[in-house]
């Protein structure tokens, strides 16, 4: 502690040091987790929706932009895709019109129907068969993998509310009847 005459001065550079150690100590901690928030909401799962871009793949794109008609419908079934297409050298992924059938060494994925359709979508899942899809990337929890372009190892990572959230938002968009086709393995 510097130590200047003058009752007050002192005063003043003490807390000036406080200060200073306080910026310095904090600057050295991580930031906090933005956007960090408990409880299951609606709202928070549009949220989550919406900036990990799951209309990105789970919505037919149209023009080049996501059709928002058929918002989070997966692959339309009238779109037929039969095999993996043959791709130039350097070349391993390829990916449909409507970015919603991919192809690579895996074969051929197509993005699912996420909407609360209880024939072709999620309408019969319950939050636990959602969550365990997530965290364990199986169809269903408990059936084959979820192939690629899929980012669940990414997702498992969300927090148990924010998952609940997800699925509790994609409860309430509207139900499209789309049935996805299974996917396409690769050819041997």
């Amino acid at each position: 502690m510097v130590l200047i005459p003058g009752g007050k001065t002192t005063v003043l550079v003490c807390c000036g040091l406080v200060v200073a150690l306080a910026v310095l100590v904090a600057a050295q901690q991580p930031p906090p987790a933005r956007g960090a928030a408990s409880g299951v909401s609606v709202e928070r799962g549009k949220y989550l929706v919406t900036v990990q871009d799951c209309n990105g793949c789970h919505t037919p794109f149209k023009n080049g932009e996501p059709d928002m008609t058929l918002m989070l419908s997966g692959h339309p079934q009238s779109v037929r895709v039969t095999s993996r297409p043959a791709l130039p050298a350097g070349f391993s992924t390829a990916i449909n019109d409507t970015n919603t059938a991919w192809a690579g060494p895996w074969g051929v994925s197509f993005t699912t129907n996420l909407t609360p359709d209880p024939e072709t979508g999620i309408g019969r899942w319950n939050e636990k068969t959602f969550m365990n899809a997530i965290r364990l990337g199986k169809k269903l929890g408990v059936g084959r993998a979820l192939l690629p372009p899929m980012p669940w190892k990414m997702y498992a990572n969300l927090t148990d509310d924010d998952l609940r959230s997800v699925f509790a938002y994609l409860k309430t968009i509207p139900a499209i009847a789309n049935r996805v086709p299974n996917p396409i393995p690769p050819a041997k």
